[in-house]
C-alpha cells in the first residue's frame, strides 16, 4: 500500500474499511482458488481480532465521558442495543471486552497485532484472571510471546495451570524453589554443555524466550528446531547484554581481543623502518577468533590488541653463551628447553642486569677472544689460571632463563619493538590484523577502543532505520553494524561500508551461511548466497513501508 492510501482520519479510516468489507461480502468466492481462499480466512480472523480491539478502545473512551448521556441513556450498554441495534448479549460482551482488554493490555496488544484471534484471547485473559493482581500481566506476556512462537491452546493452557499451582504453592509458603539449579560445563574448543532444573516459571519463560526468537526467517531458514532454538538462546544473551542491564564484570564492559605475533608485526609493510627507529631512539607509545569468525567480531565491537611472541631456542642459546664467555665460563651442556631442574650451584649472581649490560657492551671483542681463549676462558698467552668446573645442566638453565626474561623486558615495555611496531603498523581505519598464532607469551596490549565510533554509529542508523538484508524489518537499534567489505579484506570503518543487520542475518546468514551483502549507490542493497541466489531490496531502508 502507497502512502497515499493511507486514511488520513478515523472518517476516511471507516469509509475505506466499508468499502473493503463491500467489496469481500460480493465477491464470488467459489470462483477464488484454494490458496486465495485459505489466505482470506485467515486475513478476515486477524480482522476480525483488529475489530474487535478497536471496538473496545473507543467503546472504553466513549464510556469513560458518559457520552452516552447526550443520548439519554444511562450506560454505554443501553446505548449500544439502541444505536447499534444489537442484543442485549451482544451488548455485554462489547462492554465487557472493554473492560477485559483495559486490565490486560498485553492481549489488547497481541489482538492488535494481529498475532491472537479473539477467542484464544478471551481464554488466554480468563486464565490469567485465576492468578493474584500483580502476578497477571507478567503471566500475559509469557502466554502472549509463547503464541506467537507457535505454541497451540494446549500448551498455553499447561503453562498457564503451571503458573497457577505455582502461584498456590508460594501462598502456601512452598516457593518450589529447593531444587532448582543450573549447570553449564565447557567442553574442548570452548562448545558448551547445559542441563539444569527449572522452576515452572523460568521453564515458562525460557519456553516464551525460546519460542518467539525461535521463529524461522523465512523459506532459506534451513535451521532445524533444535538449532533455532540455541541460536535464540544466544539471541537473547546477546540482546541482555547489549542493552546494558547487566551489572558491570570487574568494571569492565565485554571486549574483543585481537592477537598477533611479533614475527607478524615485523612482517609488515615499513616494519624494518619502525624497528630501526624504535632501535635507535626507544621512542614509541605505549576471545581468540580467525576466520568468519574473526569478520563477525570485528565488524561491530571494541578492539584491544595483544601481541605476542614465541621463544627462537637458538636465538637465546647464543645469548646464553655470549654472556657466559664474557663472564669466562663454560658450558659442558646444551641445556634443553623443557629441562626443569633447579638445582642450587651457580657462580654469583646470574641475573644482575649491570653484568649482562657490560657483557653485551664486550660482545663482539668477547667473541675474537672466545677463539683464543683455553680452558679457563681468557685470551692471554701462558695463563696460570686455576682450571674452571663446567657449569652443570641446572645452572646452564637457570642462566638461559634469566636471558629469556631479560629479553623478554626488553622488547614488552612501553617502550619496547612491540609496542613501536603496533602503535605505528596497525592504527587508523585502514589497518586490519593478521591471522593469529597460537602463542603463550604476550608482549604488549593497549586500551580497548570501539571499532565503531559513536558518531558514526549514529549515522549509519540514521541512513539505515531497519535492518539492510532485503526483506527484513528489524529495527535498527536491535541490529549489529555489519562492515559490507570484511576489515580483514581491507574493507574501511567508514559510512559507505558500514549498514544495520539483525542478529540472525548477520551472524548465521552472512558470517555462517557465507551470504554476501552489498550496499548500492542508491541505498538499496543486494544480498547473494554462496551458491548464486540473489535477493534485492528494492527501496533504500529509510524509506520502505
Amino acid at each position: 500500500m502507497c502512502e497515499s492510501d493511507e486514511p488520513s482520519s478515523v472518517t476516511e479510516a471507516l469509509a475505506m474499511l466499508d468499502r473493503a468489507l463491500d467489496h469481500l461480502s460480493t465477491a464470488d468466492a467459489a470462483l477464488l482458488p484454494a490458496g486465495v481462499q485459505a489466505e482470506a480466512l485467515r486475513a478476515l480472523e486477524r480482522a476480525a481480532a483488529k475489530h474487535t480491539v478497536a471496538r473496545a478502545r473507543v467503546l472504553a473512551a466513549f464510556a469513560g465521558r458518559a457520552a452516552y448521556e447526550d443520548d439519554g441513556q444511562g450506560s454505554a450498554r443501553t446505548w449500544l442495543r439502541w444505536q447499534t441495534r444489537v442484543t442485549p448479549g451482544a451488548a455485554a460482551g462489547a462492554v465487557g471486552w472493554a473492560r477485559r482488554l483495559a486490565a490486560h493490555p498485553v492481549i489488547a496488544d497481541a489482538l492488535a497485532a494481529g498475532e491472537l484471534s479473539e477467542s484464544w484471547a478471551k481464554q488466554l485473559c480468563a486464565w490469567t484472571d485465576r492468578l493474584p493482581q500483580g502476578q497477571q500481566g507478567d503471566a500475559d506476556e509469557i502466554l502472549a510471546a509463547a503464541a506467537r512462537g507457535g505454541v497451540d491452546l494446549t500448551g498455553l493452557g499447561g503453562l498457564a495451570q503451571e503458573m497457577y499451582e505455582r502461584t498456590r504453592r508460594d501462598a502456601d509458603g512452598d516457593g518450589g524453589m529447593a531444587d532448582r539449579g543450573l549447570w553449564l560445563a565447557t567442553t574442548i574448543g570452548g562448545a558448551g554443555r547445559v542441563t539444569g532444573d527449572l522452576t515452572p516459571g523460568c521453564a515458562a519463560a525460557l519456553t516464551a524466550v525460546l519460542e518467539s526468537l525461535g521463529e524461522r526467517a523465512g523459506p532459506d531458514d534451513i535451521r532445524s528446531v533444535a538449532q533455532r532454538r540455541h541460536d535464540s538462546l544466544d539471541d537473547a544473551c546477546r540482546r541482555l547484554i547489549a542493552s546494558g542491564m547487566l551489572p558491570g564484570h570487574a568494571g569492565q564492559p565485554a571486549q574483543v581481543q585481537v592477537h598477533m605475533t611479533l614475527a607478524q608485526l615485523r612482517g609488515l609493510p615499513g616494519a624494518s623502518q619502525v624497528e630501526a627507529a624504535w632501535a635507535a631512539a626507544r621512542a614509541a607509545q605505549p576471545g581468540w577468533l580467525t576466520g568468519p569468525e574473526a569478520d563477525a567480531a570485528a565488524c561491530d565491537g571494541s578492539m584491544a590488541p595483544v601481541v605476542t611472541g614465541c621463544v627462537d631456542w637458538a636465538a637465546l642459546d647464543r645469548l646464553t653463551n655470549l654472556y657466559l664467555t664474557t663472564r669466562g665460563l663454560q658450558a659442558s651442556h646444551t641445556a634443553s628447553p623443557a629441562d626443569g631442574s633447579d638445582g642450587p650451584e651457580g657462580d654469583g649472581d646470574l641475573t644482575g642486569t649491570g653484568q649482562v649490560a657490560a657483557g653485551v657492551a664486550a660482545g663482539r671483542s668477547a667473541r675474537v677472544a672466545a677463539r683464543t681463549a683455553n680452558r679457563c676462558g681468557c685470551s692471554c698467552g701462558g695463563c696460570t689460571c686455576p682450571a674452571r668446573t663446567p657449569l652443570s645442566p641446572a645452572t646452564l638453565d637457570r642462566v638461559r632463563q634469566t636471558m629469556l626474561r631479560l629479553a623478554a623486558d626488553a622488547l614488552s615495555g612501553p617502550g619496547g619493538l612491540a609496542s613501536a611496531l603496533r602503535t605505528t603498523c596497525l592504527t587508523g581505519p585502514d589497518s586490519r590484523p593478521s591471522a593469529p598464532l597460537a602463542i603463550p607469551l604476550p608482549l604488549d596490549t593497549t586500551d580497548a577502543a570501539p571499532t565503531i565510533p559513536p558518531a558514526l554509529r549514529r549515522a549509519v542508523l540514521a541512513r539505515h532505520p531497519i535492518c539492510c538484508f532485503p526483506g527484513c524489518a528489524v529495527p535498527a537499534a536491535q541490529c549489529h553494524i555489519h562492515h559490507f567489505i570484511p576489515r580483514s579484506a581491507g574493507g574501511r570503518t567508514r559510512l559507505g561500508n558500514l549498514g544495520p543487520a539483525c542478529e540472525f542475518h548477520h551472524l548465521i546468514v552472512i558470517h555462517t551461511w557465507g551470504w554476501m551483502l552489498a550496499l548500492n549507490p542508491d541505498g538499496t542493497t543486494t544480498a547473494t548466497s554462496p551458491y548464486g541466489k540473489v535477493l534485492h531490496s528494492h527501496s533504500p531502508p529509510s524509506q520502505a513501508a
